[in-house]
This record gives structure tokens, C-alpha cells and sequence, in this order.
């Protein structure tokens, strides 16, 4: 039965958080619902699918208990859209935008839609700073760059989450100095994770925004939380000047969550069952990082990314190679030996990385010194194949040389435990250990 011109009560079945209507007229992909229960409650939702007047809704909220026959949707002939202001700094919200901090919700500016206007190419500024990140082996041979998106791949049983809470905490303390935020995105967390980032965020400073998604919460959120980050992202960088850095962690649970979606859709599905459009979907939440022509700010982007049986050609991490400027690839090895963080240098990668070093902006031996760390610690990784076969003892003097520089890279250059070091301390270590060794030096 119809209600009104937009509200309806023909729920036909419900599955899980999944709504299904029929004979439903003027109905969008991603428009917003609100579906009002027998008992007066009010639970948001999202348009997935449309066939003929059947419509699927996805429920954001609890839908257990609901009344079919007592249940009408409503159509709202909007798409999502979320509150903006710059009392956004500093708060924490869950997947349905939320506060979890304990504060009430601030006043807005506006409203603004999640879904982002894509950057105009032409309007693009190249990237050309550098940020710190605090962690040698990435500050020093894959630089991070303002308005770059450099994701970082990590494996199950690896520390990702201690690498993405060193970041988190060393860039906030830049906030404090500079026009600079970072805003944190936790997608599926499970409640062991979700107590170390809680706790992560409750010893940093003021200067960032966190939303955070639970393995248990509607699958939607997983797909919703990265859009409220770039949304806001994209505000303070754009009208506030501020360099924003996203943090996101675990996309593999986003994508996991999209191909959920697909199959309660009845897709048919792509490589290993993930939706075929994947890359694309994908690519409208890298491609909102970036720079533009005439404003001061910058969104750069640090998606986490935890590879299925550790398979780099896996379709998550093959499309985000695709889509981003490199990669930071983390060793199942390196950890073994207690190395934090455990960075494999040699498939890492920064595309960007020569815009944003050099003289002016790090130091004019940058790029020198870091071509001698990755040339001798290349040639060190290839003879320890050799060692293995032969033994140390069948290698030249200079041979065992490349071997003891591996070694060293490794224990005082890559690893550095908890503390920060800025990029004069990573380029003066790197010099270090080259002198060590009586290698070329600049």
C-alpha cells in the first residue's frame, strides 16, 4: 500500500540488514530511505538495487525485531550527506557518522554528499612537498608526498596496525606546528583491534578526526566510513587550506564488504567472487587525493591493505597497485628477526618521490644517498641466496662485505623501534652506515 508520493509500506522479505520492496515507482541507486518501524523507530538506509519495482534496501542500523506488515520506507530523493564544520578536529564518530567520543554532535556549516566531485585533471597541482611519516625506510626511500596515495601492503600476523599507529601518532604531533590534520578511517575492526586504536587515539593530540566501522556493525558502514573521511578531508584541505593525511586500515574488509553487497544484489561476480567493479570503485576513493591549482591544501592518502595469503597478484592489491603512486610492502621475513617496521625495501616503490625531495625541501643528498642504500642492499639480499648454496666462507671479502651491509641496513637503518626520527636523522643514518663499510659516498 502506498502511503504518500515517496513512502511506501510494501516490504516484502527481510535478510539481515537487507530490505526488499515492491511496486515502487521513481526509486534511485543510492538514494536514502528512512525506514520507520511499528514501535516508532527510525533506521536509515541505501538503495542497492532496482528491477522492475522491486527495490533492495540496505538498513544501516539494528533491523532485527522489524514488523513487516507495521514497516513503511520512505524515500527521501537525496543521497547521503553529512555535517561539516571545522569542530570536526579532534571528534570521533562510528560507520553511521555517530560521535563515540562522548561529546555532543557539533553545529554545522553545511551539509555536503559523500559521493565527492571528482578534481577536474587540468585544475590538478603536482605533488612537490614532502611528509614525514617518522619511519626511515619510508621518509628516506619511498618519500610520501602531499596530494600522493601510497598504500601500504601488509599480510595476516604482520604488525599493520603498529605500523599505522606510529604514523598516526608522529603526524599528529606535526598538526600541533603546522596547518596540517590527519583523519583516520578503521573499516571492520574486530574489539581487540578496535581497544589498541582506541587507545592509540586517547595518547595523541588534537589534531586529527577518526571514524571507526565494527566487524558486527551493517556492512554498509564499511562502505560509507572512507567517504566521510575524504568528504572531510577534502572540505579542510580545500576551504580551511589545511594538508590533510587519510589513514585507511583494513581496505580489504572494504572490499570484502563491497562483494557482500554484490552478492545480496545477485551479481555476477568477478576475480574471486569480488564485483567487476571493483577497480572502478576503488579508484573514486583513491582518485580524491590530490592537490588543486590556486588552494595551499592537499589530501594525501595512506590506504592499509591486508593481502590474502600474503598473494600480492591478489585483485585487491593488484587494482590498488594500479590505481596509486607505489607502494610500501611489509616482510613476513624482516618480522621474524624483530625488525619494527618490518618494510621490505626492495618491491617498495614511491612514484612520486622525486617531487618532493631535494634541495629546499629535504636535503640535496637525498636522492644520492638513497640510490647507494637501495644498490648495496640489493646486491646483499641477492648474495645471501648465494651464501646459502656455497656457505660464507666460498664468497670473495667483498662479497661477504655486501652480506655484513644487508645485515647492518636492516638492524640500524629499517629498524628503529618506537622512536621517530625526522629526515636529516634518516639521511645522516643512511651515511652512517655506508661509511661503516667504506662504501662510495656522496
Amino acid at each position: 500500500m502506498r502511503l504518500s508520493e515517496h513512502s511506501y509500506r510494501t516490504v516484502t522479505s527481510l535478510a539481515g540488514p537487507i530490505l526488499f520492496l515492491e511496486n515502487v515507482r521513481n526509486a534511485k541507486i543510492g538514494e536514502v530511505v528512512n525506514v520507520k518501524t511499528g514501535e516508532g523507530r527510525n533506521i536509515e538506509g541505501e538503495v542497492l538495487s532496482i528491477d522492475r519495482g522491486k527495490v533492495l534496501i540496505e538498513v544501516y542500523g539494528e533491523s532485527q525485531g522489524l514488523d513487516l506488515g507495521h514497516t513503511s520506507v520512505v524515500f527521501t530523493d537525496s543521497v547521503k550527506k553529512i555535517p561539516l564544520s571545522r569542530d570536526i578536529v579532534g571528534r570521533s564518530f562510528n560507520g553511521s557518522f555517530e560521535p563515540i567520543d562522548g561529546l555532543p554532535m557539533y553545529i554545522p556549516d553545511r551539509y555536503e554528499a559523500i559521493t565527492g566531485v571528482p578534481i577536474n585533471p587540468a585544475s590538478r597541482s603536482g605533488p612537490e612537498e614532502f611528509i614525514s611519516t617518522g619511519l626511515s625506510v619510508i621518509d628516506g626511500l619511498n618519500t610520501l608526498v602531499k596530494g600522493q596515495k601510497l598504500p601500504v601492503f601488509s599480510a595476516s600476523g604482520l604488525p599493520s596496525r603498529e605500523v599505522v599507529a606510529f604514523i598516526l601518532k608522529h603526524a599528529t604531533t606535526l598538526a600541533a606546528e603546522k596547518n596540517f590534520m590527519v583523519i583516520f578511517a578503521a573499516l571492520g575492526l574486530s574489539f581487540h583491534d578496535y581497544s589498541f586504536y582506541m587507545e592509540t587515539l586517547q595518547q595523541m593530540a588534537s589534531g586529527y578526526t577518526a571514524f571507526i566501522t565494527m566487524a558486527d556493525d551493517p556492512v554498509m558502514e564499511r562502505l560509507l566510513a572512507p567517504r566521510y573521511a575524504l568528504t572531510v578531508a577534502e572540505y579542510l584541505a580545500f576551504e580551511h587550506d589545511m594538508d590533510v593525511l587519510v589513514i585507511m586500515t583494513d581496505m580489504t574488509n572494504y572490499c570484502d564488504a563491497l562483494r557482500e553487497i554484490a552478492t545480496a544484489r545477485k551479481e555476477l561476480p568477478g576475480r574471486r567472487g569480488y564485483p567487476g567493479y571493483m577497480y572502478s570503485d576503488l579508484a573514486s576513493l583513491y582518485e580524491r587525493a590530490g592537490r588543486v591549482n590556486g588552494k595551499s591544501g592537499s589530501v594525501t592518502m595512506l590506504p592499509v591493505l591486508t593481502m590474502p595469503e600474503d598473494d600480492i597478484t591478489h585483485p585487491i592489491p593488484d587494482l590498488t597497485g594500479y590505481i596509486t603512486e607505489g607502494q610500501i610492502v611489509l616482510s613476513r621475513e624482516l618480522h621474524q628477526k624483530s625488525i619494527f617496521p618490518p618494510v621490505d625495501a626492495l618491491p617498495c616503490l614511491s612514484r612520486l618521490m622525486n617531487s618532493g625531495i631535494g634541495k629546499g625541501k629535504t636535503r640535496e643528498d637525498h636522492r644520492i644517498v638513497a640510490n647507494l642504500l637501495y644498490k648495496y642492499y640489493a646486491k646483499g639480499r641477492k648474495l645471501r641466496k648465494l651464501e646459502a648454496i656455497i656457505g660464507r666462507e666460498g664468497l670473495s671479502s667483498d662479497d661477504r662485505v655486501m652480506l655484513d651491509f644487508a645485515d647492518g641496513f636492516e638492524k640500524h637503518f629499517i629498524h628503529q623501534g618506537e622512536k621517530p626520527r625526522d629526515i636529516f636523522q634518516t639521511l645522516d643514518e643512511g651515511r652512517n652506515i655506508l661509511a661503516q663499510f667504506s662504501l662510495d659516498l656522496p
